[in-house]
């Protein structure tokens, strides 16, 4: 079998969770129309009868570093690229951003084959811009191959499936073949709140915003979550509780809903929201709320 890791890498907002998600069959990275969603390097494992692919999903690479969560997300990022076997770029269009160069020679010092992935086909019409923008892609980059996709569409997602299954080394599985991830149950119990949040709240959501999870007891029946929503100021734990506490009501609804299709099992779920100040600008506070990962 072929079996090796691939990293999904680009700027924040491209499209990197949802076209994990559906190469896995599986939602296993939260997702929003808001950048810098994903915050943690969450590996999707798809084992078939060609091999094994280890996705690693990351935070989007971006230039702004002004907080200390800012800068272990660029690290998350970058460090992805150490012991992978295959790189997938994501672009969301026929043209490059600034940051983009900063990719490229990331890319030329890793040494590692690449794939360029141009997802959201299905808002270009333009084929002769296609073409130009191949050639281009070409001249800049040795890519092993440069396959458009839409992921929320799954166009091209098999084509991509087998490229990326046929540049994988020869080796033995490295996960059990009906194991998907590596990450705990719990851990996907926060994410399911917090994109709750992401999406409920919209352009009001403070970046300076995480869920822990306090308490995960499992019953025969039920299955007990308490968790509390961190905020850095008070003003934003107005926002997040909502009049009458009905934003948080309607957050937690809809993430219960969510985890028990997750677990298989009945819930019940309480949210508390919380201020820590200066969180996201914290190292001591970041290693407190389960920024591990993202500091090693």
């Amino acid at each position: 079998m072929n079996c090796g890791y691939v990293a999904l890498i680009g700027r924040p907002n491209v499209g990197k969770s949802t076209l994990m998600n559906h190469l896995l069959g599986q939602k296993l990275s939260i997702t929003s129309r808001k950048p810098q969603t994903t915050r943690h390097r969450i590996i999707g494992i798809k084992t078939t009868a060609e091999g094994q692919a280890i996705f690693m999903d990351t935070p989007g690479m971006h230039q702004d570093e002004k907080k200390v969560l800012n800068r272990h997300l660029n690290k998350t990022a970058d460090s992805t690229l150490l012991g992978v076997d295959l790189v997938l770029w994501l672009l969301d269009g026929l043209y490059w951003h600034e940051y983009d160069e900063q990719i490229f020679n990331k890319l030329r010092y890793a040494g590692l084959p690449v794939i360029l992935v141009i997802n959201k086909i299905d808002k270009i019409k333009d084929k002769q811009a296609f073409l130009a923008f191949f050639s281009e892609a070409r001249e800049k980059f040795p890519f092993q191959e440069i396959i458009p996709v839409s992921a929320l569409k799954k166009t091209n997602l098999d084509l991509l499936e087998k490229h990326v299954m046929a540049l994988l080394p020869v080796a033995e599985p490295i996960y059990p073949e009906d194991q998907i991830t590596d990450r705990p149950e719990r851990f996907f119990v926060a994410e399911i709140v917090r994109e709750k949040l992401t999406r409920r709240l919209g352009d009001e959501l403070p970046y300076a915003l995480t869920v822990e999870i306090e308490l995960y007891e499992e019953h025969p029946d039920l299955c007990k979550i308490y968790a509390n929503i961190w905020v850095e100021r008070s003003s934003q734990k107005s926002i997040v509780i909502g009049k009458q506490g009905e934003m948080l009501k309607n957050i937690g609804t809809e993430a219960r809903i969510d985890i028990e299709k997750l677990i298989g099992q009945k819930v019940y779920l309480q949210l508390w929201v919380k201020v820590k100040k200066g969180w996201s600008d914290s190292e001591r506070a970041l290693q407190s709320l389960g920024f591990i990962d993202t500091l090693n």
